[in-house]
């Protein structure tokens, strides 16, 4: 690998997991204590686990430490055992040796068992917690009313599913049992230090400050090349992403050397500030270990002088020096902890902070059930606006007879859209009521409303499967002869005997493989499997060509018979056989008639229509 491509991968980079997250800062919470709170108050059905993974990790580190001080007894008995048989007053008592090696083994052995099972335990609840968390958000996804999404980026939200809660998961797996090892190996450590030497202990946590100083030193300016390092990779991903999503526009205008001298520019500036920080983190180890080193150097010439003025034992100045070495490790993981300890607030406080957005409101307690719906739908008085204080509906009001087609038509921003949504209860109105068949939307549950509809949107929407599954989402406990049925009607079944593996041919992730007027006939056909009695074209045929259009709007009529149509269309010659055509312009309803009635008028609509078609 390259030293260019080493850097640009954030995993080399330490960006991802096991990165040098002592020298980042990460994201900080607005709340950390309250958003720590929460999380603790989560993780309160669990508490029994997480007690027995504390009481675990404290066995699993005591037993590690009294190690050292067995082996410096064996190492004792063995120097007094040689001695005594250098001078022939005695010999090794390797019964001794050998019952403290084993008493040894078990220690360790006890050690790694009970550091696994607070592993395994505390693996199946950060697992459990990860589970739970995104099957919350998911649900939670769910009850968002529209508005939401408006506002928020789908990224956003993915980024809250995804990389929150493997923030959360990862610190309570790896995280939670290292803190309290790490914690009880430095209490631990330190008591079985002071019980061997108090001198050689002070000299030893002076070796410290030293550490802790050069840390800061190396943070201070090390921090600065991490965030610029995360914004530069922010830009190249953001570039290398649109130019690929766009590669064909790219392609048609010749831009592909500007987009590589951009992509270039952006690398350099990565790699500059990459290698600045990777630089400073990798001189942190050699420097902890030089300092270590001199440490050790000074221990065992303290200890060398002590054991030789019979203060200490031999045995115990190895001990000491295994102590030192244990001793070391731990300080770093406690320093790392508040970063740890930031980032998992940061994470907490965004997921509980998406839990907690404001919800739809809820469906009425007793919602009305109709055994048939016949398709009567009145806008009474209607007032509303995205934001309360501008309305960009005003007093809207018609009454639709069962089965009648009704066109919406007017410049963009006039309030087309706007009434579906209304419709179909995306969004609540703010003064008056929407009826159907006599009865107001609210009274229904949003389940029944919306499955009265079916749409069919300019935008249409087709998953990775297979023809026949994309077109059986309209009712998914459809058999295979009623999808096709559906797909004859809707003159999908000429084009997929054409295909390779006709129904059962897989459409890509951005069903790209298929043209856009056959995804739209095959959304009609999902549409007509759905058979609902309202129906719902926005701007259906505005993305295809002129004949493909004729095909969709045979299919379109065949949808419509004796159903209540909406539809949104800018193409006025869609709309000529409509029954009423409603005319809109910034929220109001400016006229109204059949497409004779508002020629003849010589208003707003016959302006629109005078600017498609040459009227002679």
């Amino acid at each position: 690998m390259s030293e260019k491509s080493r850097i640009n991968n954030p995993r080399s980079m330490g960006i991802g997991r096991g990165g040098h997250g002592m020298l980042q800062g990460g994201p900080k919470a607005k709340d950390a204590k309250g958003s720590m709170k929460k999380l603790i108050n989560h993780l309160n059905v669990y508490k029994l686990s997480i007690a027995i993974v504390i009481i675990f990790s404290i066995a699993s580190a005591t037993f590690a430490i009294i190690g050292p001080k067995i082996l410096g007894k064996v190492t004792t008995k063995l120097f007094e055992g040689v001695m005594a048989k250098a001078i022939g007053t005695g010999d090794i008592d390797f019964e001794y040796i050998g019952n403290m090696l084993l008493v040894l083994l078990g220690l360790y052995l006890l050690s790694a068992i009970f550091g696994y099972i607070q592993g395994w335990i505390m693996s199946d609840i950060a697992m459990n917690v990860s589970y739970n968390f995104r099957k919350d958000i998911s649900k939670k996804i769910n009850r968002l009313p529209l508005k939401y999404f408006d506002k928020t980026s789908h990224g956003e939200v993915l980024s809250r599913v995804t990389n929150d809660v493997d923030t959360l998961s990862q610190t309570l797996n790896q995280s939670l049992g290292q803190i309290i090892a790490s914690v009880t190996t430095v209490i631990g450590v330190f008591i079985m230090m002071l019980s061997i030497s108090w001198r050689m202990t002070l000299v030893s946590l002076g070796v410290i400050p030293i550490s802790i100083i050069l840390i800061a030193i190396i943070v201070k300016h090390s921090q600065k090349f991490f965030k610029q390092q995360q914004d530069y990779l922010g830009n190249l991903n953001g570039h290398v992403e649109e130019m690929y999503s766009g590669h064909i526009v790219v392609k048609a205008f010749n831009g592909e050397q500007k987009s590589i001298e951009k992509f270039d520019t952006l690398n350099d500036k990565l790699y500059k500030v990459a290698w600045k920080s990777q630089f400073l983190t990798s001189i942190m180890m050699p420097l902890m270990n030089f300092v270590g080193n001199l440490g050790y150097v000074v221990v065992s010439i303290m200890g060398g002088y002590l054991a030789a003025k019979r203060v200490i034992e031999v045995g115990d100045v190895q001990a000491f020096i295994q102590y030192v070495r244990q001793f070391s490790h731990p300080i770093s993981q406690i320093a790392n902890i508040s970063n740890i300890l930031q980032q998992t607030a940061a994470s907490a406080e965004r997921v509980f902070e998406f839990l907690d957005e404001e919800e739809e409101v809820s469906d009425t307690q007793n919602p009305i059930k109709l055994d048939s719906i016949n398709g009567q739908v009145e806008f009474r008085n209607i007032h509303f606006g995205y934001n309360p204080e501008d309305i960009v509906i005003n007093n809207f009001s018609i009454s639709i007879k069962p089965g009648q087609k009704v066109a919406i038509v007017g410049p963009t921003g006039a309030g087309k859209t706007t009434i579906v949504k209304l419709l179909m209860r995306f969004y609540d109105v703010n003064e008056g009521s929407i009826m159907i068949d006599g009865y107001d939307i609210r009274d229904f549950s949003r389940y029944d409303l919306r499955s009265m509809f079916g749409m069919v949107l300019q935008d249409t929407w087709l998953y990775n499967d297979s023809i026949m599954e994309n077109i059986r989402y309209g009712r998914l406990s459809a058999t295979d002869e009623e999808v096709i049925s559906a797909a004859k009607a809707a003159h999908v079944d000429s084009f997929v005997n054409t295909l390779p593996s006709g129904y059962n041919m897989i459409l890509n992730e951005e069903a790209s493989n298929v043209s856009q007027g056959q995804k739209q006939l095959i959304t009609i056909a999902r549409a007509i499997l759905s058979d609902p009695r309202i129906l719902i074209f926005d701007e259906a045929t505005s993305l295809v060509d002129t004949r493909t259009e004729t095909q969709i709007q045979k299919a379109m009529d065949n949808l419509m018979k004796n159903r209540t149509s909406f539809i949104i269309a800018h193409r006025l010659s869609t709309i000529k056989d409509a029954d009423t055509i409603l005319v809109m312009n910034h929220g109001d309803i400016i006229e109204q008639g059949t497409h004779e009635e508002l020629l003849t008028k010589g208003g707003f609509y016959y302006n629109l229509y005078q600017s498609q078609f040459e009227i002679t």
